[in-house]
């Protein structure tokens, strides 16, 4: 983990109210483990907005580091308006990495909304050194998404109104693409209703599952106790916080679907 002053290579707009921003952060990259992991972004150094603001690498390109954001407030905003060779201050690269159970599966990697980030670089990570993994992402319309739904490829959009690929959500376009295949694993990441949707389908298909969870964040690295969610533990003591809950930046994001509670 490092803080490093760190200079934008790119930001642009791809889809409606989405973007992509590239930094060169040649020491994040170095101690990089994989995809899941996440930096925290310094968007502006005041007393106004003291906080960092957490962003899931979306991929690692040689001393590069990409993230994909969506406007949601001021933070974002500001981001946004911010150009090539100007510096962020960053810290990371934080939290876990997606690890497979059995790798002779074949994973089933589904993302919605600003999720897709970690789920697009496991993806890309995954497919080059192997050929054969599902994507599926899910969005409330066709102008939200930047790519093609290509089923040949085993790439399934979802759109709530059917406006792109398979119409209604994620769990539609699993049912199309994975009800009949064998031996998978699902990784997820996204808010909160579409993981718990995610969960529930998985455990009556009793299928493996890891999910990346979203939370609000205001360090990183556990001192702020902000990003807490409740895990199951067969062995947690009545009074014992920590074997009751988990910290998502420092035990997480990613946990088996039947570690958490997701709301």
């Amino acid at each position: 983990m490092k803080i490093e002053i760190a200079t934008i290579t790119d930001n642009k707009l791809i889809a409606k109210n989405i973007w992509k921003m590239k930094i060169e952060a040649p020491l994040i990259v170095k101690d990089y483990k994989g995809a899941g992991q996440f930096i925290q972004i310094l968007v502006e150094s005041s007393w106004n907005n003291p906080l960092r603001r957490p962003m899931s690498i979306a991929s690692v390109h040689n001393n590069e580091v990409s993230i994909i954001y969506k406007i949601f407030g001021e933070m974002t905003r500001i981001l946004s308006k911010k150009l090539p060779g100007e510096k962020l201050d960053i810290l990371g690269p934080l939290g876990n990495t997606f690890i497979f159970d059995d790798d002779s599966s074949v994973p089933v990697m589904v993302g919605g909304g600003v999720g897709l980030a970690p789920i697009l670089n496991m993806h890309k990570e995954y497919l080059s050194q192997n050929n054969n993994a599902i994507l599926i992402i899910g969005s409330r319309n066709a102008d939200e998404h930047f790519f093609e739904h290509d089923p040949d490829n085993d790439i399934y959009l979802s759109t709530d109104d059917g406006s792109a690929g398979i119409k209604g959500t994620v769990i539609n376009a699993m049912e199309k693409s994975i009800d009949k295949r064998k031996n998978i694993e699902i990784f997820a990441c996204g808010p909160e209703p579409m993981l718990k949707a995610v969960k529930q389908y998985a455990l009556d298909k009793k299928i493996p599952t890891k999910v990346s969870v979203e939370s609000y964040m205001g360090c990183g690295i556990g001192i702020c106790q902000g990003c807490v969610i409740e895990r199951f533990n067969e062995n947690q003591s009545d009074h014992s916080y920590h074997e009751k809950y988990s910290l998502v930046c420092i035990d997480g994001p990613v946990y088996k679907s039947e570690e958490v509670n997701i709301a």
